[in-house]
Protein backbone atom coordinates (compact mmCIF):
# COMPACT_ATOMS: atom_id res chain seq x y z
CA UNK A 1 0.00 0.00 0.00
CA UNK A 2 2.85 2.41 0.78
CA UNK A 3 4.27 1.83 -2.67
CA UNK A 4 0.88 2.47 -4.29
CA UNK A 5 0.41 5.63 -2.21
CA UNK A 6 3.87 6.83 -3.21
CA UNK A 7 3.10 6.29 -6.90
CA UNK A 8 -0.31 7.88 -6.60
CA UNK A 9 0.90 10.94 -4.70
CA UNK A 10 3.98 11.53 -6.86
CA UNK A 11 4.14 14.67 -8.97
CA UNK A 12 3.83 14.55 -12.73
CA UNK A 13 7.51 15.28 -13.30
CA UNK A 14 8.42 12.43 -10.93
CA UNK A 15 6.16 10.03 -12.80
CA UNK A 16 7.74 11.08 -16.10
CA UNK A 17 11.19 10.49 -14.61
CA UNK A 18 10.21 7.01 -13.46
CA UNK A 19 8.73 6.21 -16.87
CA UNK A 20 11.90 7.29 -18.68
CA UNK A 21 14.16 5.37 -16.29
CA UNK A 22 12.25 2.10 -16.46
CA UNK A 23 11.80 2.26 -20.24
CA UNK A 24 15.55 2.72 -20.55
CA UNK A 25 16.11 -0.22 -18.20
CA UNK A 26 14.07 -2.42 -20.53
CA UNK A 27 16.35 -1.50 -23.43
CA UNK A 28 19.43 -2.14 -21.32
CA UNK A 29 18.20 -5.66 -20.52
CA UNK A 30 19.16 -6.88 -23.99
CA UNK A 31 22.19 -8.74 -22.56
CA UNK A 32 19.77 -11.20 -20.88
CA UNK A 33 19.72 -12.95 -24.26
CA UNK A 34 23.24 -13.98 -23.30
CA UNK A 35 21.82 -16.32 -20.67
CA UNK A 36 19.93 -18.15 -23.40
CA UNK A 37 23.10 -18.38 -25.47
CA UNK A 38 24.98 -19.83 -22.48
CA UNK A 39 22.21 -22.35 -21.87
CA UNK A 40 22.33 -23.50 -25.49
CA UNK A 41 26.11 -23.92 -25.27
CA UNK A 42 25.79 -25.92 -22.06
CA UNK A 43 23.04 -28.09 -23.56
CA UNK A 44 25.04 -28.76 -26.71
CA UNK A 45 28.20 -29.35 -24.65
CA UNK A 46 30.04 -26.59 -26.49
CA UNK A 47 31.52 -25.37 -23.20
CA UNK A 48 32.19 -26.87 -19.78
CA UNK A 49 30.02 -25.93 -16.83
CA UNK A 50 32.75 -23.84 -15.09
CA UNK A 51 33.00 -21.66 -18.20
CA UNK A 52 29.22 -21.36 -18.31
CA UNK A 53 29.15 -20.43 -14.62
CA UNK A 54 31.75 -17.71 -15.15
CA UNK A 55 29.75 -16.40 -18.09
CA UNK A 56 26.56 -16.28 -16.02
CA UNK A 57 28.37 -14.46 -13.20
CA UNK A 58 29.84 -11.89 -15.60
CA UNK A 59 26.44 -11.30 -17.20
CA UNK A 60 24.82 -10.88 -13.78
CA UNK A 61 27.41 -8.30 -12.69
CA UNK A 62 27.00 -6.51 -16.00
CA UNK A 63 23.20 -6.39 -15.66
CA UNK A 64 23.36 -5.05 -12.12
CA UNK A 65 25.92 -2.33 -12.91
CA UNK A 66 24.31 -1.29 -16.19
CA UNK A 67 21.30 0.33 -14.48
CA UNK A 68 23.46 2.96 -12.75
CA UNK A 69 25.07 5.14 -15.47
CA UNK A 70 21.79 6.36 -17.01
CA UNK A 71 20.45 7.43 -13.61
CA UNK A 72 23.71 9.26 -12.96
CA UNK A 73 23.42 11.01 -16.33
CA UNK A 74 19.86 12.10 -15.55
CA UNK A 75 21.04 13.71 -12.32
CA UNK A 76 23.80 15.52 -14.21
CA UNK A 77 26.56 14.02 -12.08
CA UNK A 78 30.13 13.18 -13.08
CA UNK A 79 30.92 10.27 -15.37
CA UNK A 80 31.05 6.96 -13.43
CA UNK A 81 34.45 5.93 -14.76
CA UNK A 82 34.79 2.86 -12.53
CA UNK A 83 31.40 1.43 -13.54
CA UNK A 84 32.07 2.08 -17.22
CA UNK A 85 35.49 0.45 -16.95
CA UNK A 86 34.15 -2.68 -15.25
CA UNK A 87 31.18 -3.08 -17.59
CA UNK A 88 33.41 -2.37 -20.60
CA UNK A 89 35.86 -5.07 -19.56
CA UNK A 90 33.02 -7.55 -19.07
CA UNK A 91 31.55 -6.62 -22.48
CA UNK A 92 34.94 -7.25 -24.15
CA UNK A 93 35.33 -10.62 -22.41
CA UNK A 94 31.86 -11.69 -23.46
CA UNK A 95 32.49 -10.45 -27.01
CA UNK A 96 35.70 -12.51 -27.10
CA UNK A 97 33.55 -15.50 -26.12
CA UNK A 98 31.31 -14.82 -29.10
CA UNK A 99 28.45 -12.97 -27.39
CA UNK A 100 27.28 -9.86 -29.22
CA UNK A 101 24.65 -8.64 -26.74
CA UNK A 102 26.67 -6.89 -24.02
CA UNK A 103 28.79 -4.70 -26.31
CA UNK A 104 25.90 -2.58 -27.71
CA UNK A 105 24.59 -2.08 -24.18
CA UNK A 106 27.97 -0.88 -22.96
CA UNK A 107 28.09 1.62 -25.82
CA UNK A 108 24.69 2.88 -24.64
CA UNK A 109 26.05 3.30 -21.10
CA UNK A 110 28.95 5.32 -22.47
CA UNK A 111 26.85 7.50 -24.81
CA UNK A 112 25.62 10.15 -22.29
CA UNK A 113 29.16 10.95 -21.16
CA UNK A 114 30.96 11.45 -24.50
CA UNK A 115 30.44 13.52 -27.60
CA UNK A 116 28.04 12.31 -30.25
CA UNK A 117 30.81 11.99 -32.84
CA UNK A 118 32.84 9.93 -30.39
CA UNK A 119 30.07 7.44 -29.67
CA UNK A 120 29.30 7.07 -33.38
CA UNK A 121 32.96 6.40 -34.17
CA UNK A 122 33.31 3.92 -31.30
CA UNK A 123 30.10 2.15 -32.35
CA UNK A 124 31.25 1.76 -35.96
CA UNK A 125 34.68 0.59 -34.78
CA UNK A 126 33.11 -2.00 -32.46
CA UNK A 127 30.99 -3.43 -35.28
CA UNK A 128 33.97 -3.66 -37.63
CA UNK A 129 36.37 -5.14 -35.08
CA UNK A 130 33.88 -7.68 -33.77
CA UNK A 131 33.09 -8.89 -37.28
CA UNK A 132 36.80 -9.14 -38.10
CA UNK A 133 37.30 -11.18 -34.93
CA UNK A 134 34.24 -13.36 -35.64
CA UNK A 135 35.43 -14.03 -39.19
CA UNK A 136 37.85 -16.60 -37.79
CA UNK A 137 34.93 -18.72 -36.56
CA UNK A 138 34.04 -21.67 -38.83
CA UNK A 139 30.30 -20.85 -39.01
CA UNK A 140 30.78 -17.11 -39.56
CA UNK A 141 27.84 -15.36 -41.31
CA UNK A 142 28.96 -11.75 -42.03
CA UNK A 143 25.69 -10.21 -43.33
CA UNK A 144 23.56 -11.57 -40.50
CA UNK A 145 26.05 -10.66 -37.77
CA UNK A 146 26.52 -7.13 -39.12
CA UNK A 147 22.76 -6.58 -39.28
CA UNK A 148 22.15 -7.94 -35.78
CA UNK A 149 24.98 -6.03 -34.16
CA UNK A 150 24.14 -2.80 -36.00
CA UNK A 151 20.49 -3.11 -35.00
CA UNK A 152 21.21 -3.67 -31.32
CA UNK A 153 23.83 -0.92 -31.24
CA UNK A 154 21.54 1.63 -32.88
CA UNK A 155 18.64 0.58 -30.65
CA UNK A 156 20.55 0.82 -27.38
CA UNK A 157 22.51 3.98 -28.09
CA UNK A 158 19.58 5.74 -29.77
CA UNK A 159 17.12 4.86 -26.99
CA UNK A 160 19.45 6.07 -24.24
CA UNK A 161 20.23 9.36 -25.98
CA UNK A 162 16.58 9.95 -26.89
CA UNK A 163 15.36 9.24 -23.36
CA UNK A 164 18.05 11.44 -21.86
CA UNK A 165 17.06 14.28 -24.18
CA UNK A 166 13.39 13.75 -23.30
CA UNK A 167 14.21 14.03 -19.60
CA UNK A 168 16.24 17.20 -20.16
CA UNK A 169 13.34 18.79 -22.04
CA UNK A 170 10.92 17.72 -19.29
CA UNK A 171 13.14 19.14 -16.57
CA UNK A 172 13.59 22.40 -18.48
CA UNK A 173 9.85 22.72 -19.01
CA UNK A 174 9.21 22.09 -15.31
CA UNK A 175 11.84 24.61 -14.28
CA UNK A 176 10.38 27.08 -16.76
CA UNK A 177 6.92 26.74 -15.21
CA UNK A 178 8.34 27.27 -11.73
CA UNK A 179 10.33 30.28 -12.92
CA UNK A 180 7.25 31.80 -14.55
CA UNK A 181 5.24 31.31 -11.37
CA UNK A 182 7.96 32.91 -9.24
CA UNK A 183 8.29 35.74 -11.74
CA UNK A 184 4.55 36.39 -11.66
CA UNK A 185 4.61 36.51 -7.85
CA UNK A 186 7.64 38.82 -7.89
CA UNK A 187 6.01 41.14 -10.41
CA UNK A 188 2.84 41.27 -8.34
CA UNK A 189 4.83 42.09 -5.21
CA UNK A 190 6.77 44.79 -7.03
CA UNK A 191 3.55 46.29 -8.38
CA UNK A 192 2.02 46.25 -4.93
CA UNK A 193 5.15 47.81 -3.41
CA UNK A 194 5.24 50.46 -6.14
CA UNK A 195 1.60 51.40 -5.61
CA UNK A 196 2.03 51.63 -1.85
CA UNK A 197 5.23 53.64 -2.29
CA UNK A 198 3.50 56.10 -4.60
CA UNK A 199 0.51 56.38 -2.29
CA UNK A 200 2.27 56.53 1.08
CA UNK A 201 5.17 58.58 -0.27
CA UNK A 202 2.87 61.38 -1.34
CA UNK A 203 0.67 61.16 1.74
CA UNK A 204 3.51 61.03 4.25
CA UNK A 205 5.27 63.90 2.50
CA UNK A 206 2.12 66.00 2.86
CA UNK A 207 1.82 65.04 6.52
CA UNK A 208 5.47 65.95 7.16
CA UNK A 209 5.11 69.34 5.44
CA UNK A 210 1.89 70.26 7.29
CA UNK A 211 3.33 69.10 10.62
CA UNK A 212 6.47 71.19 10.07
CA UNK A 213 4.30 74.20 9.22
CA UNK A 214 2.22 73.68 12.36
CA UNK A 215 5.41 73.50 14.42
CA UNK A 216 6.60 76.85 13.00
CA UNK A 217 3.31 78.61 13.73
CA UNK A 218 2.67 77.01 17.12
CA UNK A 219 4.23 79.82 19.22
CA UNK A 220 3.05 82.68 17.07
CA UNK A 221 -0.49 81.52 16.30
CA UNK A 222 -1.84 78.53 18.19
CA UNK A 223 -5.17 78.59 16.35
CA UNK A 224 -3.38 78.38 12.99
CA UNK A 225 -1.22 75.55 14.35
CA UNK A 226 -4.32 73.72 15.55
CA UNK A 227 -5.90 74.14 12.13
CA UNK A 228 -2.78 72.67 10.54
CA UNK A 229 -2.92 69.67 12.91
CA UNK A 230 -6.57 69.11 12.04
CA UNK A 231 -5.50 69.12 8.40
CA UNK A 232 -2.76 66.60 9.26
CA UNK A 233 -5.40 64.40 10.94
CA UNK A 234 -7.57 64.54 7.84
CA UNK A 235 -4.58 63.70 5.64
CA UNK A 236 -3.77 60.69 7.83
CA UNK A 237 -7.36 59.45 7.69
CA UNK A 238 -7.49 59.86 3.93
CA UNK A 239 -4.19 58.03 3.58
CA UNK A 240 -5.44 55.18 5.75
CA UNK A 241 -8.61 54.96 3.67
CA UNK A 242 -6.63 54.91 0.42
CA UNK A 243 -4.30 52.19 1.75
CA UNK A 244 -7.29 50.06 2.77
CA UNK A 245 -8.79 50.55 -0.68
CA UNK A 246 -5.57 49.44 -2.38
CA UNK A 247 -5.25 46.39 -0.13
CA UNK A 248 -8.89 45.47 -0.66
CA UNK A 249 -8.42 45.65 -4.42
CA UNK A 250 -5.45 43.31 -4.14
CA UNK A 251 -7.45 40.93 -1.99
CA UNK A 252 -10.24 40.75 -4.54
CA UNK A 253 -10.14 37.42 -6.36
CA UNK A 254 -11.73 36.57 -9.68
CA UNK A 255 -14.00 33.56 -9.10
CA UNK A 256 -13.92 32.30 -12.69
CA UNK A 257 -10.12 32.39 -12.75
CA UNK A 258 -9.96 30.51 -9.44
CA UNK A 259 -12.37 27.84 -10.71
CA UNK A 260 -10.30 27.33 -13.86
CA UNK A 261 -7.05 27.25 -11.87
CA UNK A 262 -8.40 24.80 -9.27
CA UNK A 263 -9.72 22.50 -11.97
CA UNK A 264 -6.34 22.47 -13.72
CA UNK A 265 -4.46 21.82 -10.46
CA UNK A 266 -6.77 18.99 -9.40
CA UNK A 267 -6.62 17.31 -12.79
CA UNK A 268 -2.84 17.63 -12.76
CA UNK A 269 -2.96 15.66 -9.50
CA UNK A 270 -5.07 12.96 -11.22
CA UNK A 271 -8.34 14.13 -9.64
CA UNK A 272 -11.12 14.33 -12.21
CA UNK A 273 -12.83 17.66 -11.62
CA UNK A 274 -16.28 18.70 -12.84
CA UNK A 275 -17.30 22.37 -12.56
CA UNK A 276 -20.84 23.67 -13.01
CA UNK A 277 -20.95 27.31 -11.95
CA UNK A 278 -23.39 30.15 -12.56
CA UNK A 279 -21.40 33.17 -11.40
CA UNK A 280 -22.52 35.96 -13.70
CA UNK A 281 -25.09 37.51 -11.33
CA UNK A 282 -23.01 37.36 -8.14
CA UNK A 283 -21.79 40.65 -6.58
CA UNK A 284 -18.02 41.22 -6.31
CA UNK A 285 -17.91 40.59 -2.53
CA UNK A 286 -19.67 37.25 -2.90
CA UNK A 287 -17.46 36.22 -5.81
CA UNK A 288 -14.32 36.97 -3.79
CA UNK A 289 -15.62 35.07 -0.74
CA UNK A 290 -16.63 32.01 -2.76
CA UNK A 291 -13.29 32.05 -4.59
CA UNK A 292 -11.51 31.92 -1.23
CA UNK A 293 -13.68 28.96 -0.15
CA UNK A 294 -12.97 27.13 -3.42
CA UNK A 295 -9.22 27.59 -3.02
CA UNK A 296 -9.30 26.35 0.58
CA UNK A 297 -11.45 23.37 -0.43
CA UNK A 298 -9.06 22.43 -3.23
CA UNK A 299 -6.12 22.67 -0.84
CA UNK A 300 -7.84 20.27 1.55
CA UNK A 301 -8.61 17.84 -1.29
CA UNK A 302 -4.94 17.73 -2.26
CA UNK A 303 -3.46 17.65 1.23
CA UNK A 304 -5.94 15.66 3.30
CA UNK A 305 -7.69 13.24 0.96
CA UNK A 306 -7.14 10.53 -1.62
CA UNK A 307 -9.79 11.80 -3.97
CA UNK A 308 -10.23 10.57 -7.52
CA UNK A 309 -13.25 12.74 -8.35
CA UNK A 310 -14.27 16.24 -7.32
CA UNK A 311 -17.43 18.15 -8.23
CA UNK A 312 -17.86 21.92 -7.84
CA UNK A 313 -21.28 23.55 -8.31
CA UNK A 314 -22.30 27.17 -7.76
CA UNK A 315 -25.91 28.26 -8.08
CA UNK A 316 -27.69 31.28 -6.53
CA UNK A 317 -24.78 31.97 -4.21
CA UNK A 318 -24.58 28.37 -2.95
CA UNK A 319 -21.28 26.58 -3.41
CA UNK A 320 -21.08 22.80 -3.07
CA UNK A 321 -17.72 21.12 -3.43
CA UNK A 322 -17.64 17.34 -2.93
CA UNK A 323 -14.98 14.67 -3.34
CA UNK A 324 -14.78 10.91 -2.84
CA UNK A 325 -11.49 10.86 -0.94
CA UNK A 326 -12.69 11.14 2.68
CA UNK A 327 -15.00 8.89 4.64
CA UNK A 328 -15.73 8.53 8.32
CA UNK A 329 -15.05 11.09 11.08
CA UNK A 330 -12.60 13.92 10.57
CA UNK A 331 -10.75 16.21 12.92
CA UNK A 332 -11.65 19.75 13.87
CA UNK A 333 -11.05 22.43 11.29
CA UNK A 334 -7.97 24.58 11.74
CA UNK A 335 -8.58 28.21 12.82
CA UNK A 336 -6.71 29.48 9.78
CA UNK A 337 -8.49 27.08 7.43
CA UNK A 338 -12.16 26.23 7.11
CA UNK A 339 -12.94 27.43 10.63
CA UNK A 340 -11.60 30.88 9.78
CA UNK A 341 -13.50 30.87 6.51
CA UNK A 342 -16.69 29.90 8.34
CA UNK A 343 -16.36 33.05 10.46
CA UNK A 344 -15.90 35.20 7.36
CA UNK A 345 -18.90 33.60 5.67
CA UNK A 346 -21.06 34.13 8.77
CA UNK A 347 -19.91 37.74 8.96
CA UNK A 348 -21.17 38.17 5.40
CA UNK A 349 -24.56 36.73 6.37
CA UNK A 350 -23.98 33.21 5.08
CA UNK A 351 -23.23 29.71 6.32
CA UNK A 352 -20.44 27.20 5.76
CA UNK A 353 -20.52 23.47 6.45
CA UNK A 354 -17.90 20.78 5.81
CA UNK A 355 -18.56 17.17 6.74
CA UNK A 356 -18.62 13.60 5.42
CA UNK A 357 -21.86 12.55 3.73
CA UNK A 358 -23.30 9.28 2.48
CA UNK A 359 -21.55 7.39 -0.29
CA UNK A 360 -18.05 7.94 1.10
CA UNK A 361 -18.01 11.59 0.00
CA UNK A 362 -16.94 14.77 1.74
CA UNK A 363 -19.05 17.87 1.14
CA UNK A 364 -18.03 21.49 1.55
CA UNK A 365 -21.10 23.76 1.31
CA UNK A 366 -21.06 27.55 1.52
CA UNK A 367 -24.19 29.67 1.12
CA UNK A 368 -23.79 33.45 0.88
CA UNK A 369 -26.19 36.21 -0.07
CA UNK A 370 -26.45 36.43 -3.85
Amino acid sequence: MKLLDRVRNASKVTKVRWLIIYCTDLVLLIPVFGYLDLYVRWRDADASWPVIAVGVLLLLVFNVLSIRPFRIAMRGERRPTAILAITGTIALVLAAAGQVFALPTWLALLAPFVRRRTIIAVSVASIVLFNVYASFAPDFNPPLLIVVQSFFTALCVGAVLANLKLWQLTAEAHEGEEAMAKLAVSEERLRFARDLNDLLGRSLTDVAVRTEQAERTLRADQEAAAAEMFAVRDLARNSLREVRTVVQNYRAVDLDEVLASVRAVLEAADVRCTVRADTGSLPPETRTLLATVVREGATNVLKHSKAERCTITIENGVLEMSNDGVSGPVGEHAPIGLAGLAQRVRAAGGTLQAEPVSGGRYLLRAAVPA
